[in-house]
């Protein structure tokens, strides 16, 4: 029986949220880090709208093949329509929490933005997906360290807020802000081999808004705001006046944002000895 799938920002739009903000500049510089190239073959782990598939299919080829996956039918549909019909690369509907041994064995599995949303559960999804690698396959973790916290200057209030918001987005909807920083742990304790970590800045905003920036924060903000109502009843003004506040904020070019991202990468454990 498939597991009930949850998603902190399931929406309508999401696959288009996700499509807006994908820069493939930045996906090509951290596949390069991960040792992605051509010939390669690549299970995109949870792929959302299909764009950074569609980028690491055009850097392992020639001769390369991926395929990506994930648990919304829509976000499947959108990558299918969008990146799909091309040899090499395929979409399917799979949840990673269940075995993916129909997909065979892989030189590389990129995992981006993907185990911020299990808190609990983020290593039973790592040794799940491990077993598609290949002998010598390498696991690439890729996801953020202090997430939607780094702003200045804001002011206080707004700032409580948002430390209440990731709070109750941590213990009602399973979402992990601070999950960056322990990738490294995750990868140490399931014994793989030459692990490497990098640390490289995200969501770099500062200046005029671009309208990518505008799309994914305001979307964002909303869709978290919307789920815990209650952490405003001290906000002056309430939920109502705290995103007016937060909009305003986010378009006035003074304002700096940041989020680290890190990159964490082993070979798969070696097998065990009998």
């Amino acid at each position: 029986m498939r597991k009930e799938a949850a998603y902190l920002m399931e929406n309508p739009e999401e696959a288009t949220r996700l499509d807006m903000k994908t820069d493939p500049d930045a996906v090509r510089k951290q596949a390069q880090i991960c040792g992605i190239g051509a010939g390669a073959r690549i299970l995109d782990a949870g792929c959302g709208s299909g764009k950074t598939t569609a980028v690491l299919h055009d850097m392992i080829q020639p001769g390369g093949t991926i395929v990506g996956v994930d648990f919304a039918q829509d976000r499947i549909s959108f990558a299918q329509s969008s990146y799909g019909g091309k040899p090499g690369i395929e979409f399917r509907l799979m949840d990673l929490r269940e075995p993916l041994d129909e997909l065979g064995q892989f030189d590389f599995i990129w995992m981006r933005f993907v185990l911020e949303h299990y808190r609990e559960g983020a290593q039973e999804i790592i040794t799940m997906v491990s077993e598609s690698l290949a002998p010598e396959g390498t696991l690439c973790l890729l996801d953020l360290d202090y997430n939607c916290l780094s702003h200045y200057p804001i002011k206080p209030e707004m700032e409580r807020v948002l430390q209440m918001l990731m709070h109750q987005m941590m213990y009602s909807y399973n979402f992990d802000p601070y999950v960056g920083r322990k990738l490294y742990t995750y990868l140490y304790d399931q014994d793989f081999r030459n692990i490497e970590v990098n640390l490289i800045p995200h969501h770099l905003i500062y200046g005029n808004l671009g309208d990518s920036d505008e799309f994914n924060w305001v979307k964002k903000i909303e869709m978290v705001s919307a789920k815990a109502k209650e952490s405003f009843e001290t906000y002056p003004g309430g939920y109502e006046r705290f995103l007016k506040d937060f909009n305003a904020f986010f378009h006035n070019p003074r304002r700096f944002t940041y989020t680290p991202l890190m990159i964490c990468k082993g070979k798969k454990p070696a097998p065990m000895r009998s």
